[in-house]
């Protein structure tokens, strides 16, 4: 029998170590909230490959609307010849689209891509170069996106030098002791001592700091930023990346904010694990790139096209947004009772089905070596859990938004054990 050791040594003989896996779990099936590994060990999985799997793995729609896509055809280049599928999620994104300014889409591959789209757009529209992004959040892993994203290690570190004219500002959080007050006199000193408004193109900001440790744009925050932009013709962009697509309990986390971005970024719960990513923005910003300037040959797969689509339907069709805000109703619940037990965790956030704890001692230190002794031992009792956070102690849940209850209750359980076996009763 193969097993999960035997595929790790094979795998670090033949993959660089840059492109590492956070636990020696070689999947061989999965079916919505659980995966099974090549020895049949099976896991609760609260990751969701990272907040892509929202439709929980390999729902039996999308696989079948992908299944009858492929007898037709797999791919032809939309910038060559289109197809049906192609329009039609477009026109589903602009309609669903948070404000009412007529939209327009792209479609690439990945959120990176998307990122780095939504930059050229706002610098075509704008004529200017500068970018302005935030401490803490995380934009990919191309040059231009790990210059965007305001965490070092393990996105940046070494990889320098990094395009120019990107700034960062720090962004709102209270549980670190950084105001929203704070973060506007950032952005004042920034324009008074880095880079003059009328040279900033962009404004990149994410609703939920993703990577960098599950913390929410505050709505008073969003508004700030909408008005330094319309009073200096400074595009916003809002990444959705990971909190797009019900994760939150709205389609979209900007939604919550009362605010309309200039551009909005797509990708990850988009197509329930198909690559396809998306930049949706106001129409008369998206057209200021020439016919040719935007795209990619495998932008807008029509396997991913169909997936998207068959996301949108579950969304509606299943309720998505409302199981999302129930699944963080049970999931704070469960993690205030943990809390009362254990002290280290010293704080929850909880934005629908996009949770967080995150691990300090008593002297406010981060725990560290807690959190990733944790992530190691829910992984040996079944329990996939995901890390993150600009100093490595935060914990992040994101289950499939189509779990069952009992299987997010086993999942709590585990992670009761987990912490109860390293902390003590």
């Amino acid at each position: 029998m193969t097993t999960n050791q035997d595929l790790q040594d094979r795998k670090d003989a033949v993959i660089a170590r840059g492109m590492g896996n956070a636990s020696a779990v070689y999947v061989e099936r999965a079916e919505n909230a659980c995966l099974w590994d090549v020895e049949g060990n099976r896991y609760i999985d609260f990751g969701s490959g990272i907040a892509v799997n929202n439709t929980g793995h390999s729902h039996p729609r999308i696989v079948a609307a992908v299944k009858a896509q492929l007898d037709k055809f797999s791919h032809t280049c939309a910038m060559v010849t289109p197809y049906a599928s192609f329009v039609e999620l477009a026109e589903e994104l602009t309609r669903r689209a948070p404000g009412n300014s007529p939209k327009k889409a792209i479609f690439v591959t990945t959120g990176a891509e998307a990122i780095e789209n939504a930059i050229k757009v706002a610098r075509v529209k704008t004529g200017r170069s500068g970018v302005i992004a935030f401490k803490g959040g995380f934009h990919g892993r191309t040059n231009l996106t790990m210059g965007l994203t305001g965490k070092v290690a393990p996105y940046k570190a070494g990889f320098g030098p990094f395009p120019n004219e990107i700034y960062h500002a720090p962004f709102p959080n209270a549980f670190h002791g950084i105001s929203v007050d704070d973060s506007v006199q950032a952005l004042k000193d920034l324009f008074a001592c880095d880079i003059e408004p009328s040279r900033v193109a962009a404004i990149i900001f994410e609703p939920v700091q993703g990577e960098g440790g599950f913390y929410q744009v505050p709505p008073e925050f969003a508004r700030v930023l909408r008005k330094v932009c319309d009073d200096h013709g400074i595009m916003l962009i809002a990444d959705e990346i990971q909190t797009g697509f019900a994760r939150t309990g709205k389609l979209f986390a900007t939604e919550y904010l009362g605010i309309e971005p200039d551009l909005m970024t797509m990708a990850k719960g988009i197509a329930g694990g198909f690559p396809i990513a998306a930049l949706v923005g106001k129409a008369d910003v998206m057209d200021a790139a020439n016919p040719g300037g935007l795209g990619g040959t495998y932008a807008g797969s029509p396997l991913g096209c169909v997936a998207a689509l068959e996301v949108l339907k579950l969304i509606d069709e299943e309720q998505l947004c409302q199981k999302a805000l129930a699944i963080g109703e049970i999931m704070k619940s469960r993690l205030q009772a943990l809390q009362q037990q254990f002290p280290v965790i010293a704080d929850i956030r909880v934005l629908g089905a996009m949770i967080a704890m995150e691990l300090v001692d008593d002297a406010g230190q981060p725990m560290v070596e807690l959190t990733k002794a944790l992530v190691g031992q829910a992984k040996e009792n079944g329990l996939i859990l995901l890390s993150c956070g600009v100093r490595g102690n935060v914990i992040r849940f994101l289950p499939a938004l189509t779990i069952e209850e009992s299987i997010l209750e086993e999942g709590m359980l585990i992670l009761e054990n987990c912490l109860k076996e390293l902390q003590g009763d």
